[in-house]
């Protein structure tokens, strides 16, 4: 059985992530539950968690699926990458969903 590890991380980490091929999970949030609030409060989590580290720059999420919190996951294992549109994103707004094909156009 796999859990939904939401990893809080930066624009640095994710071209890291990408360059390495893998994302350890040491640190990330896991869902209370696989209900769809549980998984959304816990991306809200590792977001609050992403703006910290970033210090107030855009906030990126990796969502990887992994046997445990502290796993190190393949990048075959990311499901989706989540990432602020724009510089000067509110803490509340929402994010958007990218696909891991799509993460060299993000750190482009």
């Amino acid at each position: 059985m796999s859990v939904r590890a939401y990893v809080p991380a930066t624009f640095d980490l994710l071209a890291r992530f990408h360059e390495d091929g893998e994302v350890p999970t040491a640190g990330a949030v896991e869902a209370a539950d696989e209900s769809e609030e549980a998984e959304y409060a816990a991306l809200l989590e590792a977001a609050e968690a992403s703006h910290a580290m970033s210090g107030g720059a855009r906030r990126v999420v990796v969502v990887a699926l992994v046997p445990h919190i502290g796993a190190v996951a393949a990048m075959r294992e990311v499901a989706a990458v989540h990432v602020d549109t724009e510089e000067g994103a509110e803490p509340d707004d929402d994010l958007a969903w990218f696909a891991t094909q799509e993460i060299p156009h993000l750190l482009g």
